[in-house]
C-alpha cells in the first residue's frame, strides 16, 4: 500500500466521522456566497482544524451532559447510546454546515434543528420539567461546547491567539446560538469564564452522566487501525475539561500524566492535519476563490 493511499484512507475515514463523507451538503457551492461568517472570520480559523475540534468536541460533549436537564434531552430523545458515532456525526456536520456552507444552507440547517428542539420536552431523572427550546438551556450548551473548542484550538493549534481574537471567536459563535433561540450569551473569553463559574452550582454527575462517559470510552473506532488513535483522543478531550469538570468526573491527573496525554495527541493531530486536504475549511476557502 503506497503511502498516498493510507494517507487517502485516513483522510476518508475522518470524513465519516465529521459526516463530509455523506456529501449532504456542498460546502465548495455557491461559489463566492461566504455564508453566515466568511474567510476573515475567527471561527473560520478555530473551527477551520478538524484535529483540536474533535479533541474539543469530546471535552465539550462531556461538559454538556453535566447539566442534568441538558442529558436529560438526550437521554430521552437521542439515539446515542446505540450510535455514539453517529451523533457525534450529526454534531459535527451541524458545526461544519453553520460555520463553512453556503448561507441558504446553514439557515436551513439551523431552522431544522429548531423544529426538532421544539419536540424534545420531558423531565430530568429527578423530576425537574426541560424543554430543549429553553433559551438558557441552549446558552448552557452553546457555552459549554465553544470553551471547549477554543481551549483545544489554544492547546494544540495557535496558542498565541491574542485575547481580543478570543473574544472575536465567541461574538461570531454568538450568531448561531442566538439564531437557535440562545438568550443572554456570553461573547468575551471573561464573559464565559464567569458564566461557567456561576453555573457550577446547578451540575452534577450522577449515574446517567457516568454512563454517558463510559459509552464515549468504548464508542466503535471507524476501523480496527483506529482504535488507539480514538484512545488518545478520547483521553485528550477529558483532559481539555476544566479542572472542576475533571474532578466531578472522578478523574485526576499527575503532571507528568497530563504531559503525556498532551505529547501522544500533538503527535496524532501533527499526522491527521497531513491527511486532510479537502476539509470543511479546504471545501469553503475554494468556494470563495481562495488558494491553500
Amino acid at each position: 500500500m503506497t503511502m498516498f493511499s493510507v494517507r487517502d484512507r485516513i483522510q476518508q475515514q475522518i470524513f465519516r466521522l465529521n459526516g463530509l463523507a455523506s456529501n449532504d451538503f456542498d460546502l465548495s457551492q455557491p461559489v463566492g456566497d461566504p455564508g453566515l461568517y466568511g474567510p476573515e472570520s475567527i471561527i473560520w480559523r478555530v473551527h477551520g482544524d478538524f484535529s483540536s475540534m474533535l479533541c474539543g468536541g469530546i471535552s465539550a460533549l462531556l461538559l454538556q451532559m453535566l447539566h442534568p436537564l441538558a442529558l436529560a434531552g438526550v437521554w430521552d430523545h437521542s439515539t446515542f447510546r446505540e450510535d455514539m458515532l453517529g451523533r457525534l456525526r450529526r454534531t459535527s456536520q451541524f458545526i461544519a454546515v453553520t460555520t463553512f456552507g453556503n448561507t441558504a444552507d446553514a439557515h436551513m440547517l439551523i431552522d431544522r434543528v429548531k423544529r426538532i428542539h421544539r419536540q424534545v420536552t420531558g423531565e430530568d431523572a429527578l423530576g425537574k420539567p426541560y424543554a430543549a427550546s429553553d433559551p438558557a438551556l441552549l446558552t448552557w450548551v452553546h457555552v459549554a461546547e465553544t470553551s471547549r473548542f477554543l481551549a483545544s484550538h489554544l492547546r494544540y493549534k495557535n496558542p498565541r491567539l491574542s485575547l481580543a481574537e478570543q473574544d472575536r471567536y465567541y461574538a461570531e459563535a454568538a450568531v448561531v446560538a442566538e439564531a437557535l433561540g440562545a438568550e443572554n450569551v456570553p461573547k468575551t473569553a471573561q464573559a464565559v469564564a464567569d458564566y461557567l463559574r456561576a453555573m457550577q452550582p446547578q451540575l452534577r454527575c450522577d449515574e446517567r452522566t457516568r454512563a454517558v462517559l463510559t459509552l464515549l470510552l468504548q464508542a466503535p473506532a471507524p476501523s480496527r487501525q483506529a482504535r488507539p488513535a480514538m484512545r488518545i483522543m478520547m483521553m485528550a478531550g477529558i483532559e481539555l475539561l476544566p479542572e472542576w469538570a475533571q474532578q466531578q468526573f472522578g478523574f485526576r491527573f499527575s503532571m507528568w500524566r497530563r504531559v503525556l496525554i498532551r505529547k501522544r495527541l500533538n503527535l496524532l493531530v501533527t499526522l491527521l492535519r497531513w491527511c486532510i486536504r479537502r476539509g470543511a475549511y479546504h471545501r469553503a476557502m475554494a468556494r470563495m476563490g481562495r488558494d491553500l
